[in-house]
């Protein structure tokens, strides 16, 4: 071992400690170190959300909540992991064992590689060069995060499918209907990002929410729809239909145990990271610190990545904190219910506002308006009459649901007639039969 790291040093010192992009052999060690890094915390996180989720939701519903593991519950993972390495492990006589095997690997291995391409704090300078921080500084990143991420819905439909039970194969068809209804609404819903910054570099968007302020003000309907959409593709609540315990078991890991088991909400919490980091990233400034342009420019230094990898912490953390909020806040949607949430109302918002985000975009650069604080406080007013008009005109005041509707009285009047007909033939049909015994 000390070869290796003595071998490691040589080359990180071969290099001129003054450049600003490292040499190769930097740049290998720099990314080895910082993929162990970013999968062990992203996996320990994890691991500490499955004991912050149940410990809120004792909280919403004034209970104790896990307290017996540790101090205070703190080591309740330890004791889930412990357990589901030495429970048995089941295999259904009918299951497809090739697919069955290798499909909670296919639905965990995707959300752990999209947090790849995230920039989780400014540059780090050390002796051998400036070290990004950010696992691969893919300058088509979002095109990748897109690409990766649509990858995962595999393993779930695999899952259930190979499983041969209907009640799996039920929640693998939910999530492959689930996923192709709201990929599409949160890919639709980045392209404002996109065209407002004119790259599809993360770095790049994180700089220029640094410039014109954050877009989560200013383009706020396209974070609505990516936030709706990022709880649908994450199988959280109101969207787990997938797994909807009342109705299919466990969806379409009804017929897995032990650890097998145990990768799919692992890879759900994993995937929840990565979604927040994203939303962090694409629409409240990465790791930039707001008000001020200090962490933005040059000369980088330790403090600067100090503070900006704790400003992202904190606003990842943030958005997992709604995640739990929300899951243990709403009911679960019916199918139909989500279904035309997706198709009938975000993707035609979606449509719609690429439309008029592209026209203010492309006036506003006809008219010479410089990328800066007054072109994003314009999009920050156009945005408010739009918001306005979506939640308040459109909606009608009440919570954005296409399924929610208001039958009309004489509809109303119709159909109690018909359920009082039903009923009364029903109760004929009954005393009819007993006046026949």
């Amino acid at each position: 071992m000390s070869v290796h790291v003595a071998g490691a040093l040589a080359l990180l010192q071969s290099y001129n400690p003054q450049v600003e992009h490292p040499g190769a052999g930097t740049f290998f060690v720099a990314s080895l170190i910082k993929m162990i890094l970013v999968f062990s915390v992203t996996m320990v996180l994890a691991a500490l959300l499955t004991l912050a989720e149940r410990k809120f939701s004792a909280w919403f519903q004034d209970r104790h909540g896990p307290n017996r593991v540790g101090p205070g519950g703190l080591l309740q993972p330890v004791a889930d992991g412990l357990k589901n390495f030495v429970k048995e492990k089941t295999f259904p006589g009918v299951a497809y064992k090739p697919i069955f095997l290798i499909a909670p690997a296919m639905a965990f291995i995707p959300a752990m590689s999209t947090f790849a391409v995230i920039p989780f704090a400014s540059p780090l300078p050390t002796p051998w060069g400036l070290i990004p921080m950010v696992v691969a500084d893919l300058p088509i990143g979002f095109l990748y995060v897109l690409a990766v991420t649509s990858l995962s819905v595999y393993g779930l439909t695999l899952a259930g499918w190979s499983s041969n039970n209907k009640y799996a194969l039920l929640g693998g068809l939910r999530s492959s209907a689930q996923m192709v209804s709201y990929e599409i609404a949160m890919g639709m819903s980045t392209i404002p990002v996109l065209l407002l910054a004119g790259n599809v570099s993360l770095p790049e968007i994180i700089q220029q929410q640094a410039t014109m302020g954050w877009n989560v003000f200013l383009l706020s309907i396209a974070f609505f729809i990516f936030l709706v959409a990022a709880f649908a593709e994450t199988n959280r609540l109101p969207f787990d239909l997938p797994e909807a315990e009342s109705e299919l078991v466990a969806g379409y890991h009804t017929e897995y145990s032990g650890m097998a088991f145990a990768m799919f909400p692992l890879s759900e919490y994993v995937a929840m990271i990565t979604a927040s980091g994203l939303m962090t990233t694409l629409f409240v400034g990465g790791w930039d610190v707001p008000f001020t342009l200090w962490d933005n420019t040059p000369p980088w230094t330790w403090v600067k990545t100090l503070v900006t990898l704790l400003m992202f912490g904190a606003k990842t953390l943030f958005f997992l904190f709604t995640y739990i909020w929300i899951r243990w806040t709403l009911p679960r949607f019916r199918y139909d219910q989500l279904m035309a949430l997706g198709w009938k109302f975000m993707l035609p918002l979606a449509l719609g506002y690429i439309v008029v985000i592209a026209s203010a975009i492309l006036t506003l650069d006809y008219l010479g308006v410089a990328r800066g604080p007054l072109f994003g406080l314009i999009l920050f007013a156009l945005n408010a009459v739009l918001a306005v008009g979506v939640f308040v005109g459109i909606d009608r005041g009440r919570l954005i649901s296409p399924t929610n509707t208001r039958a009309r009285a004489d509809e109303v009047r119709r159909l109690r007639a018909i359920a009082l007909q039903r009923a009364a033939a029903n109760r004929a049909g009954q005393l009819a039969g007993e006046a026949a015994d």
